[in-house]
């Protein structure tokens, strides 16, 4: 098994959390100029949920968002999964506690070349390495399995209706009058402002508006024609969580190395 290091240079990250019976997801589309000078670095979202039976653990992370079909997994970059296991039988008696990481790290020499190491600080818990980019790869003891491809962006986002219902909310402040921070100067009949607009803009939110670029013209999900570079791993739960613990919470990060 090849030794193997976190590197500290992050450019890229999202973030998510995961309760064991629920799914939880973030997105992080487009990112600033550090990321998008490298797509690969740029991550889209990150997703973790559990299989029907309860027993694995689902990551995904997205990269390269609106990829063209151009891009290939970098192998100057290392992707990482970040998995906490806490203690406690409910998210407000374990959030915000310490708990015991798990990193789920992932390397590429081309698109149909993986490795991928699962680590507690420098212990290292699983590992496969393969062509992930048709069935994806799965460990010696099966416990970790690893797919790496191109694949249609999962995201929905309705950014015609987002932005229309912004310009709504913003046409209700400028006659309510705001302040220089942009805050209501008062909030008598604010209320009743917002419920005359609230079937407007709900109707805003979920029926395709004008085209705003980069989505198509009345297109209500605007991800729907976009594809992605994805990492999908699966691991057993016994893997990440501690002891006698129940909850999960997941980031994911990308990372450049020093030495290509």
């Amino acid at each position: 098994m090849k030794k193997f290091a976190l590197l500290g240079a992050g450019v890229g990250l999202v973030a998510g959390v995961l309760l064991v019976t629920h799914s939880s997801h973030a997105a992080d589309h487009l990112d600033g100029p550090a990321t998008t000078g490298n797509p690969m670095a740029d991550i889209g979202d990150v997703y973790a949920w559990m299989t029907a039976d309860g027993t694995k653990v689902n990551l995904a992370m997205t990269v390269s968002p609106a990829d063209d079909g151009t891009h290939l997994f970098d192998k100057s970059i290392q992707y990482a999964f970040h998995v906490t296991s806490h203690p406690g039988a409910s998210a407000a008696t374990a959030f915000g506690k310490p708990g015991t990481e798990t990193d789920v790290i992932c390397t590429f020499t081309a698109d149909t070349s993986i490795q991928c190491w699962v680590a507690a600080g420098t212990t290292a818990k699983e590992y496969v390495t393969g062509d992930p980019s048709t069935t994806g790869i799965t460990s010696a003891d099966g416990k970790l399995k690893v797919f790496a491809g191109r694949r249609s962006d999962p995201f929905y986002f309705n950014l015609g209706g987002l932005k229309t219902a912004v310009a709504t909310t913003e046409s209700v402040l400028a006659d309510i009058g705001v302040d220089a921070a942009g805050c209501p100067i008062t909030l008598n009949g604010i209320a009743g402002q917002f419920a005359t607009a609230a079937a407007t803009l709900r109707t805003q939110l979920t029926t395709a508006q004008a085209a705003i670029g980069p989505c198509a013209a009345s297109q209500i999900d605007c991800f729907a024609n976009f594809n992605v570079k994805a990492i999908v791993v699966q691991l057993d739960k016994s893997v990440l969580l501690s002891g006698s613990d129940v909850l999960l919470s997941v980031w994911g990060s990308t990372h450049a190395t020093l030495n290509n």
